[in-house]
Parts: C-alpha cells; structure tokens; sequence
C-alpha cells in the first residue's frame, strides 16, 4: 500500500515514515500542500494529511485532493477540538487522528479503512473472479486451488497467503504486511512462520515457480 504523508515536520515526519516502512508500507513524504498536489497519483492508496502545512491549509488541501482523487484521507493534527473534527471529516477526510497519538492505533487506522476499500479490490473482471498462474487456478470466490485438474487441499492460513497474493498478482509484498493481513500481528517473530506456510503452500502445489520469493522484501504471485 502506498501512503502519501503530509507533515511539514520533518522529525515527526522522519519518525512516522521508519514506522510505516518497517510495518510494510511503501511511503512518499511531502512537506507541504504544493508537493502532496504534485505527488497526488493514481497509485496512492492513502493520504495521512497534517493540517497546518506552511502553504496550504489542510482543510482546503483536502478539498483540492477530493477533487482529483478517491485515495482515503486521514487527518493527523494537533486540532482537537470538536468543531475542527467535525469541519476536517465535513471537507471530505475518512478519519481524523489528534495528536499526540499512538502509532499503533494509526496503523489500525489504516487498516480499517483498507479493508472497507477492499471490495473494490476484490472485484473480479468479467465473470472470472478466478486468477490462473500456468497450470494453477485460484478461485477466491470458492476458495479452491487446482492444479491442472487436481485440486490442492491448502489449510485455511495456507488459502489466505494464497488469496492476499493474488489479488495482487505480479506485485511484491512485504512479509510484514502478510503477516498483518492474515495473522492479524505485526510481531515480525512469526516470519518463520510465513516462510513454513510458503514452503507448504509450494510443496502441494507441485511449483515453486507459482509464488516468488523477493529477496529483502517478501513474496509475489508470479505473473499469469
């Protein structure tokens, strides 16, 4: 996931991108209104916006950026007040965090709204709602494996890694954010256990080619 931040601080700033990058998102920091607009793209997934920014007050900034874009904005501001928080969600934010905060419940944040925009995601092309990588064939809506004609008993968790890769075919993701998505932990202590499950996953598919290792970051679906 790829999360626009919009902090005209740069030590908090540098703090809250550390966090984000080690719990698996990919981040583009901006320090100011002019450069979220610039970086603003179809490929942002998110906008974690700061109110006060030097040239661009945040509220209006969050007006400009719902013009252009559907990418969920959370608010992250020092304005605590009701009538601020009721205004920031008015000019279209999804959620408003005050701070300080804790960086725990902002990420739970980010989830949240994810997983409401997941359907989305999910939406199959056509009728097909069944991805196909050579031999193998994924159907998410019944949650089958097969391979060729067999099919391939996968345990639940070995069907969840399985569905979170390829409803992001060809698109490498870190081990910290399957681990969040499937096992609900962002304890990096359960690695092992991803790479138990992968090593399962691969072993029944008959195929190691099916999900590839990215060295440093985690797993892909090969590509169909």
């Amino acid at each position: 996931m790829r999360l626009l931040v919009v902090e005209d601080d740069a030590h908090v700033a540098s703090a809250l991108v550390a966090v984000l990058n080690r719990a698996g998102y990919e981040t583009v920091w901006v320090k100011d209104g002019r450069g979220a607009l610039e970086q603003l793209g179809s490929d942002t997934d998110m906008v974690l916006l700061d109110l006060g920014l030097p040239d661009i007050d945040g509220l209006e900034l969050c007006r400009r950026i719902r013009r252009l874009s559907d990418a969920p904005v959370v608010m992250i501001t020092a304005r605590s007040q009701l009538n601020a928080r009721i205004q920031g969600l008015e000019v279209g934010a999804d959620d408003y965090l005050v701070k300080p905060y804790d960086v725990r419940e902002l990420i739970a944040r980010i989830e949240a709204i994810n997983r409401r925009g997941r359907p989305r995601e999910l939406r199959p092309a056509g009728d097909d709602s069944a991805i196909r990588v050579g031999e193998v064939r994924i159907d998410l809506a019944s949650r089958e494996v097969r391979a060729g004609h067999t099919h391939v008993s996968l345990t639940k968790k070995e069907f969840d890694v399985v569905a979170l890769l390829a409803r992001h075919p060809g698109v490498a993701l870190p081990r910290e954010r399957i681990l969040r998505e499937v096992w609900q932990t962002n304890w990096r202590g359960l690695g092992r256990s991803l790479e138990v499950h992968v090593g399962s996953i691969r072993r029944k598919l008959g195929s190691h080619d099916v999900i590839e290792t990215v060295r440093g970051v985690g797993y892909r679906l090969a590509r169909r």
